[in-house]
């Protein structure tokens, strides 16, 4: 029997200018999910994320985090954030890897706080945790796309969550380090218990790697096992015709999601 839900939504609606962008969505992430949410662009994906880490209020329905209210809920360092297109930050932005993980500390310390030994040795620990140990004295600008991505993973650990939600996270990652990337979330999902949910336009990425997969197009067209991602499905997603192919044809895949997809603005 499965535990109660860490994040309840029932019924949940949102309108922005008039129009509805969520539509009566109803699911539920237990502790230990990893799930893949996706869905075309303006379908309603980073809205989603945005209601549930209180940064939009929601139109009507229930949020339920940690089984509190979301209207009522203050611990939101236990939600830790990446947000959209965090690898395309100004190359010129004058601050060291340790210095963006430990303002992520700051969450749960306050801006004009000191920090304390336990402080900086849950800073030291997921710079061990994400391997950027090394990098710790560099700037932030001198590194690859996916170094940043995993300093800014850090920045969003650092608060000690107990969920993890990025969205297009491997934007601005190039190809060959996607891979490494990917496994490094599966290894904070299995051995460190983070709870992930992210965002993403890689259909084959979802099959893959996550356990559970959210459609949305304003509304739920589905959700739970990858299992889920049939043709039917994907065409009801997308509303035209999508394929899921097998890992050998991954970048014939990969080339039909960017014709389907761009990143998304609501």
């Amino acid at each position: 029997m499965q535990s109660k839900p860490i994040i309840e939504v029932k019924n949940l609606h949102f309108q922005y200018g008039g129009e509805e962008v969520l539509k009566g969505l109803t699911f539920n992430i237990y502790e230990g999910d990893y799930v893949g949410i996706i869905g075309p662009n303006g379908g309603g994906k980073t809205t989603l994320i945005k209601i549930l880490l209180g940064l939009l209020p929601f139109s009507s329905g229930e949020v339920e985090l940690f089984n509190k209210s979301l209207r009522q809920f203050r611990e939101f360092d236990k939600m830790g954030y990446v947000p959209q297109r965090i690898a395309y930050m100004d190359m010129n932005f004058p601050a060291t890897v340790k210095e963006i993980v430990t303002s992520g500390r700051m969450v749960t310390r306050g801006p004009f706080s000191r920090l304390d030994s336990k402080d900086k040795e849950a800073i030291q620990k997921v710079m061990k945790v994400t391997e950027i140990e090394s990098l710790q004295h560099r700037l932030i600008g001198k590194l690859s796309g996916g170094e940043r991505q995993r300093v800014f993973i850090a920045r969003a650990l650092a608060s000690d969550p107990l969920v993890l939600i990025l969205d297009e996270p491997t934007v601005g990652v190039d190809v060959s380090a996607q891979k490494k990337f990917y496994e490094f979330l599966k290894k904070l999902n299995k051995e460190h218990k983070i709870t992930i949910l992210f965002i993403t336009h890689d259909i084959d990425v979802i099959a893959k790697e996550a356990t559970k997969v959210l459609c949305l197009n304003h509304q739920l067209v589905c959700y739970g096992l990858p299992t889920v991602l049939n043709d039917e499905k994907l065409h009801d997603l997308y509303e035209t015709d999508v394929k899921h192919v097998h890992e050998r044809d991954h970048d014939h895949i990969h080339d039909k999601n960017n014709r389907i997809n761009g990143h998304e603005n609501v």
